[in-house]
Formats: structure tokens, C-alpha cells, sequence
């Protein structure tokens, strides 16, 4: 995974990073809006096709990755997919697995996810974005 993805912001015409946007638009959606789904984020962000659900999903991995470094709650899991019951997409659960953060066992892993996400909420104005 590429931790320095970047993306041109569609106001400015200038480089930034995708996945600091992405933390952005997270830490400051009203707590109401949320969980957002992948497309939401998307247009949130003005991303236009092709990929746009494969270039959140990079950038929210890549934040994955950060709050686990960090010690954070993760900010991704204020994502869901559209489909299904609400959670984010198969990639999220993975992930958080590899990086030691949800069970393994797949019985196991809504309840996880739903105290991530609220942990997620909880800290996303006490330290969401980093320093």
C-alpha cells in the first residue's frame, strides 16, 4: 500500500493528500451524518469516475494504517458500504485483522467493529487528525 497517495483537489487544481482529506471530511461530517458510505465520501470529496470507491478505499486503508501506528481509534470505520448491514466492505475487516486490531474469528468481528466505530466517534475531535 502507498501510504503518500495523492489526489488533485478538484477547487484548487492542487496536489493533496487524498487520505488527509479523507480524515478531514471525516473528523468534521456532523456526528448525525454519520457513518457515511463509500459513494457519500466520494462525492463529498468531488472525486469523479473511473475508481472513485477504489481510491477512497486506498486512502481509508492508508489511514488504517496510521491510527494503528498511532494508537487511534480508526476513522475508517465511520465508512460503511451500501450494501449489507450497515459495516464497512470485507477489505476494512481484513485489514483491521493484519493490523492486530479485530479478532479473527469472523463471529467476532461486528462487535468489534461496533465498538471501533464508536471509539471512532467518540475521539474524532480529541485527536481524530493528527498533530
Amino acid at each position: 500500500m502507498n501510504d503518500t497517495l495523492t489526489e488533485t483537489d478538484t477547487d484548487t487544481g492542487n496536489p493533496a493528500s487524498l487520505a488527509e482529506r479523507v480524515r478531514q471530511t471525516l473528523v468534521t461530517t456532523p456526528e448525525a451524518q454519520l457513518p457515511l458510505t463509500y459513494q457519500q465520501l466520494a462525492t463529498a470529496l468531488g472525486l469523479r469516475p473511473p475508481g472513485t470507491i477504489q481510491r477512497v478505499a486506498m486512502a481509508l486503508e492508508t489511514l488504517m494504517r496510521e491510527d494503528a501506528r498511532e494508537g487511534r481509534a480508526f476513522v475508517a470505520a465511520l465508512v460503511v458500504s451500501r450494501r449489507g448491514e450497515g459495516v464497512p466492505a470485507a477489505g476494512f475487516f481484513e485489514l483491521a485483522v493484519e493490523l492486530g486490531r479485530f479478532p479473527v474469528q469472523p463471529s467476532e468481528q461486528a462487535a468489534a467493529y461496533r465498538r471501533e466505530f464508536a471509539e471512532a466517534l467518540r475521539h474524532r475531535g480529541h485527536g481524530g487528525l493528527p498533530t
